[in-house]
């Protein structure tokens, strides 16, 4: 390898060829199969853009209404699952239950052959059982028993049913299915390069998205929005958004949910949901917090928006989780109900030119050391 050739944690090193997604950091562009952000959360729903994603265009009228049809009945899980999950501590996080209940999905579904059978019900699968496990255990962990799906909600409305018991209006189901397309992809970040390395193992779908679950519960993955909530409770008042945030950049320190490796802009996915937010807290009422978060920008924007650093997907998903109800530590499982479908989409695109994944390094250790019998080595 020649001198310099190394790149700490890959950045900017091409890992493999896609056509799912594309993204231009420097204009703000996000693009799933060529189809701006923007078009997708204003016209498009979760269900039709994950079929965009994993298969390539979007569906036509009687495609989209079979693959939601197909969906809807398999968001029951099997009995042994919701057993293995009553033994899950309580105070467990719900990404490591949702990691280890993925895994165990694949001892029910082993490969027989990566046909287009295997493929599609791998997809259908756990594009339905995702939100299932997750509101599984939030309930269990509660002492409740798991609320069964309902085959006649929408895959938003289900899952917010799942989760509080109550069904949403029709407003507050649409703001998280926009939630879940901004999350459903965005190339090969860190989760998604779990699933391409484990996939080409040749390793079953489930190992490889469970290892895609593992990868996204870390804080500087998908548990950012965790700490981002945690920061604004730190924060505490308006008054105190700027001199937090000086002090933390005095003590170069991350300002949780600001700035992103691609975007030098501000993320696109923020702008939407920061319009989402908007519309929530104007139709359910301003809290506290909601105005922290706004000063927190508009500080963070005056300091460091000519470094291009500004408020990224994080920053506000959060925020509008709390308002539909959803807990904090359920924030990150949510993120894993949408992105599920970019990690399919890889899935399945790594399979049709695989090749193991195999990186080299470069070795900073000694060379021709001796052996020093164990006699001699002293204390």
């Amino acid at each position: 390898m020649s001198e310099g050739a190394y790149k700490p944690g890959l950045e900017g090193v091409p890992a493999t060829r896609s056509n799912i997604s594309f993204i231009d950091g420097n204009q703000g562009i996000l693009e799933y199969r060529g189809i701006g952000i923007e078009q997708l959360t204003a016209h498009s729903t979760f269900i039709e853009t994950a079929y965009l994603l994993i298969f390539g265009a979007l569906p036509t009228a009687s495609e989209l209404k079979e693959f939601d049809e197909t969906i809807r009945i398999h968001r029951r899980v099997k009995y042994r699952i919701r057993d293995m999950i009553k033994c899950f501590p309580e105070s467990g996080h719900p990404m490591d239950a949702l990691q280890t209940c993925v895994a165990g999905l694949g001892l029910f579904y082993p490969i027989s052959d990566f046909n287009d059978d295997y493929v599609h019900g791998t997809v259908v699968r756990l594009l339905a059982k995702f939100p299932t496990l997750v509101a599984a255990f939030h309930q269990m962990r509660q002492g409740n028993d798991p609320i069964d799906p309902r085959d006649d909600l929408d895959h938003a409305s289900n899952f917010l049913y799942m989760m509080t018991g109550r069904v949403p209006k029709p407003w507050e189901a649409r703001i998280f299915d926009v939630c879940l397309i901004l999350h459903a992809e965005h190339t090969v970040n860190a989760s998604t390069f779990s699933t391409l390395v484990t996939s080409s193992t040749l390793a079953d779908p489930y190992t490889a998205i469970a290892a895609a679950v593992g990868t996204l519960s870390g804080s500087l993955h998908g548990g950012a929005n965790e700490q981002v909530m945690q920061m604004l409770r730190k924060i505490g008042t308006v008054a105190n958004a700027r001199p937090y945030v000086e002090e933390s950049l005095a003590r170069k320190e991350r300002i949780m949910g600001v700035g992103h490796r691609v975007y030098k802009i501000k993320d696109p996915r923020a702008e939407v949901l920061h319009k989402l937010a908007e519309d929530l807290f104007d139709r359910l009422g301003h809290d506290k917090t909601y105005d922290i978060a706004i000063e927190v920008e508009a500080v963070c924007e005056e300091l460091l928006g000519a470094k291009g650093i500004y408020p990224n997907v994080d920053f506000y998903s959060g925020l509008v989780y709390t308002k539909l109800g959803i807990p904090e530590d359920v924030f990150t499982p949510v993120f894993a109900i949408a992105r599920v479908a970019g990690w399919l989409a890889h899935w399945r695109e790594q399979l049709s030119n695989n090749r193991l994944f195999r990186p080299t390094q470069e070795y900073t250790g000694e060379r021709n050391v001796d052996y020093v019998p164990l006699s001699e080595r002293g204390e």
